[in-house]
């Protein structure tokens, strides 16, 4: 899973019809400390996100199992909206020019 942030909507007159009634979002992945990380991907939407939320998202195959038995023609779905990420602060190790004890 991958964590992303939602930065708008696709609009699409035409379709394959395995996406109708499907919401297209574009979604800027992010890095654990919620940077940027490379180029915003097209997602079908599984949980009703909207813009500017943090979402978690899943690619290849497994983005399509949601919407079984369709599985529509899609490599990228969210799957989960993030409410909070906690972080656990790299530890200092010792110094370089101090002996273990």
């Amino acid at each position: 899973m991958y964590l992303g942030h939602v930065v708008g909507r696709v609009w699409a007159t035409v379709k394959n019809p395995h996406l109708e009634g499907i919401r297209l979002l574009i979604v800027q992945p992010l890095t654990p400390e919620l940077r940027p990380a490379g180029k915003a991907v097209i997602c079908t939407d599984w949980t009703g996100a909207g813009a500017g939320e943090t979402v978690y998202w899943v690619r290849s195959k497994e983005a399509s199992y949601l919407f079984a038995p369709q599985e529509p023609p899609t490599d990228a779905t969210i799957v989960g909206i993030v409410d909070t990420v906690h972080l656990k602060k790299a530890e200092a190790g010792p110094a370089a020019d101090e002996a273990p004890c």
